[in-house]
């Protein structure tokens, strides 16, 4: 207690990621007389935020947001905000000499937890040097390398009224996220309703591409523009829709 007090106190943290709750009672780890202190007389009591691991029992029930377990992805749109905590080898969060590195994409991963209203907390697991190994190296770079084009569709986005299409909004668009480029060039959607003055781009490409609402079922279909090396390379393409419901 005196330790997280003077940690508050000396480096007025917005945030306070607590761990390790499952051994024991809120009351053994003090909690109970740490966070009323943090909430209400602290020198950061109008900022802070905390997670919900502060005692046996409390994951998922209590705290500014949840986490509820490790690698926690909910099935439905949670009413609260809430955390996705994961780390990129399957089997430790520290360094391990063995990697099993996670194989599903970090930037799908990211798409899924965000469409659910989620943040995306990746960890890594540093040498005892301090330096990060590589292929965890490659890893995040390829994670910032796309969300520098398609990070308009990710950041201060809310989930959409549908969220199986891996579909974000913002107040002026809605973003539609898919994974595997159809042979055709044509994406079908059947979740956006588009309206007269409907615009859909695939960000990265400045050009509108082509659209057109299907006969049967309203379903919203896009023409994709020509695939290229460059389109290649992105993965996962973002369109972005705007004016449609």
């Amino acid at each position: 207690l005196p330790e997280m007090v003077d940690l508050v106190n000396r480096y007025k943290p917005d945030l306070i990621w607590s761990d390790g709750e499952w051994e024991a009672p809120d009351t053994y780890w003090n909690s109970t007389e740490f966070l009323p202190w943090l909430y209400n007389d602290s020198p950061v009591k109008d900022q802070i935020m905390v997670n919900d691991r502060w005692g046996k029992g409390n994951p998922c029930n209590h705290g500014g947001y949840l986490t509820c377990q490790d690698k926690y992805k909910p099935a439905t749109l949670p009413k609260r905000k809430w955390e996705m905590c994961t780390t990129l080898d399957k089997k430790a969060w520290g360094y391990c000499t063995s990697l099993s590195l996670l194989f599903l994409s970090s930037v799908q991963e990211l798409i899924e937890v965000v469409s659910f209203g989620g943040n995306y907390l990746i960890n890594i697991g540093p040498t005892r040097d301090g330096i990060i190994p590589p292929i965890f190296e490659e890893r995040l770079h390829s994670v910032g390398s796309w969300l520098s084009i398609n990070g308009e569709g990710i950041y201060a986005s809310n989930p959409w009224r549908v969220q199986m299409e891996k579909n974000t909004t913002t107040k002026s668009a809605a973003y539609a996220f898919f994974t595997s480029w159809p042979q055709n060039g044509v994406v079908q959607l059947n979740s956006p309703i588009p309206t007269e003055s409907t615009k859909v781009t695939m960000l990265g490409i400045p050009k509108l591409l082509k659209w057109s609402e299907s006969s049967v079922g309203k379903d919203l279909i896009i023409a994709l523009p020509e695939f290229s090396p460059n389109i290649a390379n992105m993965k996962i393409w973002v369109l972005k829709l705007q004016d449609v419901h």
